[in-house]
């Protein structure tokens, strides 16, 4: 996906989000997230937003980047809306290819567009969830999801006892997508897209796969067909906390 794609997704996701906070409860649970009310997820939201536009408004070398109070509840909707507003304007006026700190190899702002879509995308699902039927992740996007999850969330150090065994392929089944994960003989895990065949294939819409590495919902809402037990440890051995 290009920039302006990246840029439109983070202000039409933005405003999802809003509306679907704005008619929910804030004391709310999120399914998702079970210890999370709405109002943690706006806050969380907000916050995020806020500190990526303040390492790309700065550029700067390293996180340091003190967060903001947490306003009461009954100005939180309208907080997190202007983070994310202001978050948009930041990245869209600024060089991508500018350096900055990121938690990841790739250290520029177009690291943080790509990663601020995809992260409001999530979350819109997670308040869309909390309020009702969630509606899925749109699937080009999601596919990059997909992409930037096994490039940046994959534990590829290996960890005595937590072995995959074997390799999985990921296929998105309504847009253009598929990725092998295989597993070396030291434990690590590589990722390549292709075609191929693995020991367990796991198929279906790019959202509902991305939601699964994501873990927001269970490989029951998809296709996995050969060894379940390996597409279940390719899951588990994610970074997602």
């Amino acid at each position: 996906m290009e920039r302006e794609q990246y840029l439109d997704a983070l202000a039409v996701e933005s405003a999802a989000f809003d509306a679907a906070v704005s008619t929910t409860p804030l004391d709310a649970r999120v399914p998702p997230c079970p210890a999370w009310t709405v109002a943690d997820l706006v806050y969380h939201l907000g916050e995020v937003h806020y500190f990526w536009g303040e390492v790309a408004r700065q550029q700067l070398a390293a996180p340091e980047v003190e967060p903001p109070a947490r306003p009461p509840d009954g100005e939180l909707v309208p907080w997190a809306s202007r983070q994310a507003a202001e978050l948009r304007r930041i990245l869209g006026d600024a060089d991508p290819s500018t350096s900055v700190w990121t938690w990841a190899p790739q250290k520029d702002i177009a690291f943080i567009v790509r990663r601020m879509a995809l992260e409001t995308a999530v979350h819109r699902w997670d308040a869309d969830a909390a309020g009702g039927e969630p509606r899925p992740i749109d699937a080009e996007l999601a596919s990059d999801g997909i992409d930037e999850f096994l490039t940046f969330f994959v534990d590829d150090g290996p960890r005595e006892g937590e072995r995959m065994g074997g390799s999985v392929h990921l296929h998105a089944t309504d847009t253009p997508g598929e990725w092998l994960v295989r597993e070396e003989p030291d434990g690590a895990l590589t990722v390549t897209a292709e075609h191929a065949k693995g020991d367990a294939a796991v198929r279906g819409p790019a959202s509902d796969l991305l939601l699964a590495l994501w873990r927001r919902v269970g490989l029951d809402r998809l296709e996995v067909l050969g060894d379940r037990d390996i597409a279940e440890r390719l899951v588990a051995r994610t970074t997602v906390e």
